[in-house]
């Protein structure tokens, strides 16, 4: 059950004030809840990750393309401004990711956080939920993928760098655009293009493996510059990539046709043609292993350019000594240093 919050706290006036840009002229409510979990399986062949974790239902950074928009319904709320302005937050996910370190069956597995929706947006700042869950798996040695286009990130790099030191730690910056127009249009309320760099520089300086999303792929719209994408996100110190194609399930298409609409009247109907084209005829395909991928030789060319771009700059190569595989996890002594780790 979510219980509407009267007086919900501030992130644009909070200690982490500094990694915000303009504050969104639309209403924010917030909504707390109990969840009975934290930590949901995958089965996905489109979803390159087993576990993941998301403090927060719903994201202000308002993307036209997000795909978690239908996630809200279950809610009882909308798919387009109410996914937007209404927030749920699950005040007890770290007593959930506690109690799920502490059963027998959890063998460290990786924990994608924002498999969903963006675990850094604004609200972060004051709930600081996904900063206790990371302090959680530092304290069990869990490792940890990121995926988020939030400069919040920065204000955590300290602590992702000492979870570096004991397992493995990889954060990607989703980064769909090189022009900061477009990038706004689109992501409204995301940082923007410069800071969403910067951050990928602050956590390599710090210590922390970066990489980036480009994602997602519009055709007709971005994927131009996706090559773009990759030596800027490079040159700050990203060294691993992947992208993917847009996804427009029924509930979200009409929001994505309209903002195309508005943003580029001139662009919109050669979107979507292009999207028919990938998509074997159709603006959407809900087929497991075919979601986050197109199809045909313009996507074939499309993967192509990426792939060389991503050779050319020597990104996604295996690093020296690296093993994701090995389980680091371990569930703290509860007699301390007495009989060690």
């Amino acid at each position: 059950m979510v219980r509407p919050v009267s007086n919900p706290p501030n992130p644009w006036s909070s200690t982490a004030v500094e990694y915000f840009e303009e504050v969104p002229p639309a209403k924010l409510e917030i909504f707390e809840e109990e969840a009975r979990s934290i930590v949901s399986g995958n089965d996905s062949p489109d979803i390159p990750f087993r576990w993941s974790l998301n403090p927060y239902r719903g994201c202000i950074h308002g993307c036209a393309y997000c795909y978690a928009r239908t996630s809200h319904q279950y809610l009882g709320f909308g798919a387009g401004t109410d996914f937007d302005r209404k927030i749920v937050v699950k005040t007890n996910a770290p007593a959930l990711l506690k109690a799920a370190f502490d059963k027998k069956s959890w063998d460290g597995g990786t924990i994608t956080f924002s498999g969903n929706t963006d675990c850094y947006q604004p609200i972060e700042a004051s709930y600081q939920l996904t900063r206790r869950c990371l302090e959680l798996c530092l304290e069990y040695r869990n490792p940890v993928a990121i995926i988020t286009k939030s400069a919040l990130v920065q204000r955590d790099a300290a602590l992702l760098a000492e979870l570096s030191k004991v397992t493995m730690v990889r954060v990607f910056v989703s980064l769909a655009f090189a022009d900061e127009a477009q990038a706004r249009a689109v992501e409204p309320w995301a940082s923007s293009v410069a800071r969403r760099l910067e951050s990928l520089r602050v956590l390599t300086d710090a210590g922390v493996a970066c990489g980036v999303a480009v994602a997602p792929i519009i055709p007709g719209l971005n994927d131009d510059q996706a090559a773009r994408v990759l030596s800027m996100a490079h040159a700050h110190g990203a060294r691993r990539a992947f992208m993917q194609m847009v996804r427009l399930p029924a509930e979200v298409l009409p929001v994505f046709e309209e903002r195309m609409a508005e943003a580029f009247p001139d662009r919109a109907r050669r979107i979507d043609h292009a999207i028919v084209e990938l998509r074997g005829g159709r603006k959407n395909d809900p087929r497991f292993g075919s979601r986050m991928r197109g199809h045909g030789p313009r996507w074939e060319a499309i993967t192509g350019l990426f792939e060389a771009q991503c050779r050319r700059l020597g990104m996604n190569e295996s690093e020296a000594g690296e093993d994701e595989g090995e389980k680091t996890f371990r569930r703290p002594s509860r007699q301390g240093s007495l009989f060690g780790d």
